[in-house]
Formats: C-alpha cells, sequence, structure tokens
C-alpha cells in the first residue's frame, strides 16, 4: 500500500477484528495482512498498547500442546472502536470529496 498506516489505524483494525471473534496474534496479523502490509513485529506492540490502554484482554488457551494468546475486546475496547468507526466515516468522506470530485 502506497498511503502510510498509523497507529489509530492499526488500532481500529485489530479492535474490528477482534471484536468479531475472539482470536489469537498471528491470525490477526494474517487478517490484516489481507489489506495492508504488516508484519508480526509491528503488530505486537499494538496488542500490547490496546491490552495496557483496556481495551482487550488476553487469555491464555492450550493449542496442539502449546499455550496460544487469545484477545478478546472490551467494554472499553467496544466503545473506542465506535468512536474509531465514525471518525473513519467522517475522514474517508473528506477524502473521497477531494479525491473523487469532478470538474465543477
Amino acid at each position: 500500500m502506497t498511503f502510510p498506516v498509523g497507529s489509530t489505524l492499526l488500532d481500529a483494525m485489530v479492535l474490528s477484528i477482534v471484536e468479531r471473534e475472539e482470536t489469537y496474534g498471528y491470525r490477526i496479523t494474517q487478517d490484516i495482512r489481507g489489506a495492508i502490509d504488516v508484519s508480526e513485529s509491528t503488530l505486537y506492540p499494538v496488542l500490547r498498547r490496546l491490552q495496557k490502554d483496556d481495551c482487550l484482554e488476553a487469555y491464555d488457551k492450550e493449542y496442539m500442546g502449546r499455550n496460544r494468546r487469545y484477545y478478546k475486546v472490551t467494554p472499553k475496547g467496544v466503545a473506542t472502536l465506535n468512536l474509531y468507526k465514525e471518525e473513519w466515516k467522517l475522514y474517508k468522506s473528506k477524502i473521497d470529496s477531494v479525491i473523487e470530485k469532478r470538474g465543477a
């Protein structure tokens, strides 16, 4: 992707994925990679920050003899995501109005 991706957009993407389904870090990375190029080393600090901000909770679950860390969204995370969604709609609308504006 040509456009830079800031931390707020990554936060919104992670919260959106985890809101749909409690899941683990590698899976979140793969889902995000469907839209933008991001490495696991970029994503794990995002997960830790969202935990620190009480937007995500983590728990371990055994998978094939190993523990896998799963994430679930908290009520604060849902509220934050809803704010991000509203802000995204406004931002996208403003950008679209400039980029897609035809001759007046």
